[in-house]
C-alpha cells in the first residue's frame, strides 16, 4: 500500500519542541517534492511547509518561519519536522503528502497524494 505514515505527535506546553516523521510506504521520495499540513478544528487542511526532491529547498508559510524545518534523510525515504518555540495555535492534526506530479512544492492541498493517517499536535498554554 501507497501511503506515509507520520509519528512524533503529543502533548507539548507552549515553548516545547517537538519532532514529527513522515515514512513513505511502498515507494521513495526521489522524483516527489513532499509537503507537511495541518488541520485545526474547524479549520481548513493548510499545507505550511515543503522540500523539493530535485535540489532539497524549502518553502515555509509566514506563521511557521524561524521555528519549524523540514528535512529529508539520505535514501529519500523519510521527511521530518522539527518543531521549535511551539504555540497554542500550532495545535492540530498533522499529515504529510507528496506531490506525485513533479519535484516541486505546488501551494494546493488537492495537488497532494498518498496522505497518511496524521499526528495529532497539541500545545498547551
Amino acid at each position: 500500500q501507497v501511503q506515509f505514515v507520520e509519528s512524533g505527535g503529543g502533548l507539548v506546553q507552549a515553548g516545547g519542541s517537538l519532532r514529527l516523521s513522515c515514512a513513505a510506504s511502498g515507494f521513495t521520495l526521489d522524483y516527489y517534492a513532499t509537503g507537511w499540513f495541518r488541520q485545526a478544528p474547524g479549520k481548513e487542511r493548510e499545507v505550511f511547509a515543503c522540500i523539493s526532491s530535485s535540489d532539497g529547498s524549502t518553502y515555509y508559510i509566514d506563521s511557521v518561519k524561524g521555528r519549524f524545518t523540514i528535512s529529508r534523510d539520505n535514501a529519500k525515504t523519510t521527511v521530518y519536522l522539527q518543531m521549535n518555540s511551539l504555540k497554542p495555535e500550532d495545535t492540530a492534526v498533522y499529515y504529510c503528502a507528496a506531490n506525485i506530479m513533479g519535484t516541486q512544492c505546488p501551494g494546493r492541498v488537492y495537488e497532494y497524494n498518498y496522505w497518511g493517517q496524521g499526528t495529532q499536535v497539541t500545545v498547551s498554554s
